[in-house]
């Protein structure tokens, strides 16, 4: 056995079944392992930013970590945007990077770099395998280091020799890790300053957003009155019908300002304190109240449920039974929408229509917000966003949630521009044929950035930097583009059309692309 058949059936001792790859010369034995060790689905990317997202989108949705495959520094590099964003999501991913064989690299042949000092920039924990015996061992510590005892991205690069080279044989999971304590002091703390009089907020984020600790969160609330809120930017959200309601902060600070004025207590639980997403000037970086605070309960390298569990435990908050009609979101969909095609009826038309359980890969910047509003009571679903703030995630993302959930409808509300961040999603969406309905907006401009000029420099651009922004001269065609890539596309510019076609792609199991043209955006 040589060192990558180790590495595989170690990585399938540990759990990890599915591996994203864009592999290169330096990782030809871990292809040629694939025929000799059964057990690991290997699905085929054409850019490393999309087997990067895609491992994300994976561990989001399945709380354990997929692998991926990439080749040397500059494949690494090519992945490293989806790295940053599942980094902030806090996705379990086992990141394997090859490398050139250790006597190889005093050569400092063409490819030559430092995988390694650029995979610590987005790992929790990096490693250079020195040997094929210690692949495997390597393999199980990245796998146990990556979901415990926090979830993160932990990279092993594996010098070529290490792969060919004879192994000893794959290694065993590692016992698990001790769980993390909880600081019941804090829950104290915490607990008296909600019992007091003032405006209270829970702000909750990572895991809490998921049902267990939405429904502490619901407990603490009832008993203390005190509102719920999550980031502006989440991992992934468990909303709809039935779920806990929760509001959403803000994206531009005076409005986080707003929505919190009048605080008096603000309790964390897997979250910081609210900052601005840039720093403008004359405005605030620090988004906390003043005169506020805050009690962080759990940060976001903690455990927020147990956090959130032990409050409502100190509170005596009443059972979650008791007050789950009222905490809960009733199932309303709104009425299917007639009239022009505008964002705001396109989230009405996706609130009415949305599957039960669906998931939601929201990279679209100014157009998701609508959408986001729209489906508050529709049917349970989740909501993954861009937690990096780096664009070009919502169709990588949207491959490892369907990967992850193959019986669930994956849609994915991406921004012309940051849709062609990793167009490449789409063959692959293909290819595995994967049950995938891609919403692109068509603004023809960034959109995002004509509103940051306008509020940085307080006009709206001139002709020379409308250009920077603008997406025309020629316009993109994405229907174009998906058809040569497999996936079957429409284009639409009548709600009716687009009502008839999202139907139509919500009825249907394979991969869609529906692009809805809009009127260009200059801020």
């Amino acid at each position: 056995m040589n060192g990558a058949e180790s590495l595989q059936r170690t990585l399938l001792n540990c759990g990890v079944d599915t591996c994203f790859m864009n592999p290169g010369t330096s990782e030809m034995h871990f292809v040629a392992a694939l025929d000799n060790v059964p057990g690991m689905r290997s699905v085929l990317t054409l850019f490393e930013g999309v087997a990067t997202g895609a491992a994300d989108g994976y561990g989001r949705m399945t709380e354990t970590p997929a692998a991926t495959l990439l080749h040397l520094g500059p494949g690494l590099a090519n992945g490293m945007a989806n790295l940053h964003n599942a980094r902030r999501a806090a996705s379990p991913i086992v990141n394997i990077v090859g490398d050139h064989a250790t006597y190889h690299r005093k050569y400092d042949a063409p490819l030559t770099s430092d995988a390694e000092g650029m995979a610590a920039t987005v790992s929790k924990w990096v490693k250079v395998s020195q040997s094929a015996n210690d692949v495997g061992r390597d393999a199980a510590e990245a796998v146990a280091r990556s979901v415990e005892p926090q979830r993160g991205v932990c990279t092993l690069v594996l010098p070529a020799d290490t792969a060919w080279g004879e192994a000893d044989g794959p290694a065993q999971p590692p016992p698990p890790a001790t769980p993390m304590t909880i600081d019941t002091e804090l829950s104290h703390v915490a607990a008296a300053a909600l019992r007091g009089e003032g405006r209270h907020v829970l702000l909750i984020g990572g895991t809490a957003l998921l049902s267990e600790g939405l429904e502490a969160a619901a407990r603490i609330a009832a008993k203390t009155g005190a509102e719920i809120f999550c980031d502006t930017i989440t991992a992934r959200m468990e909303r709809g019908a039935g779920r806990v309601k929760i509001r959403r902060l803000p994206y531009f600070p005076e409005a986080v300002e707003q929505t919190l004025e009048g605080t008096t207590t603000l309790v964390l639980a897997g979250t910081r304190s609210p900052v601005a997403f840039f720093a403008y000037p004359d405005k605030s970086s620090d988004l906390t109240p003043r005169g506020v605070n805050p009690i962080q309960i759990a940060s976001p390298s903690d455990d927020p449920v147990s956090a959130l569990r032990t409050l409502a435990e100190v509170l005596d908050a009443p059972p979650f039974k008791s007050i789950a009609q009222t905490a809960c979101a009733e199932l309303a969909l709104p009425a299917l929408p007639t009239g022009d095609l505008t964002v705001d009826n396109i989230g009405k038309t996706i609130g009415a229509l949305l599957p039960e359980h669906a998931v939601i890969c929201d990279d679209s910047a100014t157009s998701g917000v609508q959408p986001f509003v729209h489906t508050a009571t529709s049917q349970p679903h989740d909501w993954l966003l861009v937690t990096g703030g780096a664009i070009g995630q919502g169709m990588p993302v949207g491959i490892g949630a369907a990967l992850a959930r193959p019986d669930n409808k994956v849609i994915c509300l991406e921004g012309d521009g940051s849709a062609m961040y990793t167009i490449q999603s789409l063959w692959t969406q293909a290819r595995e044929n994967l049950d995938v309905t891609n919403i692109v907006f068509s603004n023809r401009s960034y959109a995002i950035l004509a509103i940051e000029y306008k509020r940085l420099r307080g006009t709206t651009p001139g002709t020379r930097a409308h250009d920077m922004l603008d997406l025309t001269r020629p316009d993109l065609d994405f229907v174009k583009m998906a058809e040569g890539m497999g996936v079957e596309a429409f284009r639409c510019e009548t709600l009716d059309d687009f009502n008839s076609r999202f139907a139509y792609c919500m009825q249907e199991r394979g991969p869609r692309l529906i692009e809805v043209i809009l009127p260009p955006h200059r801020g």
